[in-house]
C-alpha cells in the first residue's frame, strides 16, 4: 500500500509542507516516485519518519539529519559512526532536558508566587517576605 504525501503527513504528523521540505533536503533518498513524480510512501518510510521526527525533535539541525541518513546508506561500514551519532545526540538532548528542567523550576516558583499573591489578595506580601529574608541574612 501506498500514501500520498496528504495521507503521509496524516499518518506520521508531520504536515505536507515539512515532508516537502524534509525530501527537498534530500531526508528522503529512499522515497519512491510515480512517473509523474507525485511523492509514493511505504509503510517502511513511517520507520524512516520517526526516526527523522526523533532527532528533530531532540534539537539535531536538518543537515545532521542528512549526514544521519548518508551513512545508513553507505551500510554496515558506518554502524560506529551511527551509534556515536546516536550517543552525541542523546548527550546533546539530556543537556536540553536539564535545562528545560530549570525553567520548568522557575515557572513552578512564579506559580507559587502569584497564588500567594493572590490568596494576600497582593503581591506586597512578597516584599515583606523579601525584607526579613534580607534582615534575617544580614543579622547572622
Amino acid at each position: 500500500m501506498s500514501y500520498t504525501i496528504a495521507e503521509a503527513a496524516k499518518k506520521s504528523g508531520i504536515s505536507a509542507y515539512t515532508l516537502r521540505y524534509y525530501d527537498k533536503e534530500g531526508l528522503f533518498p529512499f522515497l519512491e516516485r510515480t512517473y509523474s513524480g507525485t511523492r509514493k510512501f511505504k509503510e517502511s518510510d513511517f520507520e524512516w519518519l520517526a526516526v527523522i521526527a526523533c532527532l528533530k525533535d531532540t534539537g539535531m539541525p536538518v543537515k545532521g539529519i542528512r549526514n544521519y541518513i548518508d551513512l545508513c546508506l553507505k551500510g554496515d561500514k558506518t554502524l560506529k559512526e551511527r551509534l556515536n551519532l546516536f550517543i552525541e545526540q542523546k548527550k546533546s538532548a539530556e543537556a536540553y532536558m536539564e535545562k528545560l528542567k530549570k525553567h520548568l523550576d522557575k515557572i513552578d516558583h512564579k506559580i507559587d508566587y502569584y497564588i500567594t499573591a493572590i490568596n494576600a489578595d497582593t503581591e506586597k506580601v512578597h516584599k515583606k517576605n523579601l525584607f526579613r529574608m534580607t534582615k534575617e541574612k544580614y543579622l547572622k
